[in-house]
């Protein structure tokens, strides 16, 4: 075993229990997560682990979450997405290279910025790829990240529209008819598109963009014939889309164009006799120049911790299945 001593300075009582939380939770919440002890008496602390490289990122990852309690509350949320965005195997990777900046997209509530390697690089490559392909569990930031980039690039006049497209299939239920028009039909499951953009632009900001057809809701049935010259194109849930239609939609992407293509090869939701769409263009494109993937995997998820153990046990569970 290995340990190492920090002092965390200055030896302010209020920040102290800010950093440590009510009956040391935030100490205990890194241990479990990085598999190390905390000792502290004051502020002066001991960290004991197997590893040295990783004794030494915890070290730096306490120091960072002390700073921060400068000017902030301390949560267990906060805690989980410092731990994301510190990726303490790239802390422990010797930096042969110098490390790329930072993308931060300004947006009318914020700055967005990727959590973590993976997520940074999804942005880098939106940015300099038309077409791009994010797969991963729920909660990685895919969608989040793509409509992130789509207003950046309508904010910076590289595009002149955004296209929200997504497959209109049901996760396990049948919902029969909805009423209303074409836009309203599909506009359950486009809910989570209208989130992200209602949380960086504001409800009536994206409503007057909506009237003037700057955001449009483009059901991937009805794409047939055309074709979309400076436009920012997301295909959400693209695992539910057929092999037919991931093909006709990619063929619709026109000069100026951005694409992205998000979705989760492990909760598809077609019928059984049916292909996944995505899974199948994963396939068939892995060779193609020009087109950029990215894989995010369980350490990637931003939501609650939870929902990283209930991905990495369904995991396990169907390894064990097909074993």
């Amino acid at each position: 075993m290995v340990s190492k001593e920090i002092a965390l300075i200055p030896d302010d009582s209020s920040r102290l229990s800010n950093f440590c939380g009510q009956l040391d939770a935030h100490l205990r919440q890194i241990e479990s997560r990085l598999q190390v002890e905390i000792a502290n008496r004051g502020n002066q602390f001991k960290i004991t682990g197997a590893e040295d490289d990783t004794v030494t990122a915890v070290c730096a990852l306490l120091q960072k979450l002390f700073e921060s309690t400068e000017n902030e509350e301390l949560t267990a949320e906060a805690i989980h997405l410092a731990m994301q965005e510190s990726s303490i195997e790239q802390i422990v990777a010797p930096q042969e290279t110098p490390a790329p900046a930072l993308i931060s997209i300004k947006t009318k509530f914020g700055l967005i910025k990727g959590r973590g390697a993976n997520q940074q690089e999804y942005l880098r490559k939106i940015m300099s790829h038309d077409i791009n392909f994010g797969v991963g569990p729920a909660g990685t930031g895919k969608t989040y990240l793509a409509v992130a980039c789509a207003i950046e690039a309508l904010q910076t006049e590289r595009v002149r529209k955004i296209i929200l497209v997504r497959p209109a299939v049901e996760a396990g239920e049948k919902l029969g008819f909805l009423p209303g028009d074409m836009a309203q039909k599909v506009d359950p499951y486009l809910r989570p598109l209208y989130d992200a953009l209602y949380e960086m632009l504001g409800f009536e900001r994206v409503e007057k963009m909506m009237d003037k057809g700057i955001i449009e809701v483009a059901p991937l049935a009805f794409m047939r014939g055309r074709t979309l010259n400076d436009a920012f194109i997301i295909l959400d849930e693209a695992q539910n889309t057929t092999t037919e239609q991931i093909k006709m939609f990619l063929t619709r992407v026109g000069f100026g164009s951005t694409a992205v293509v998000t979705g989760d090869v492990t909760q598809i939701d077609l019928p059984s006799e049916k292909m996944s769409g995505l899974r199948h263009v994963l396939e068939v494109l892995k060779d193609v120049e020009g087109i950029s993937y990215t894989f995010f995997n369980v350490r990637d998820v931003v939501r609650h911790p939870l929902v990283q153990r209930i991905v990495s046990a369904y995991e396990a569970y169907e390894k064990n299945k097909s074993a």
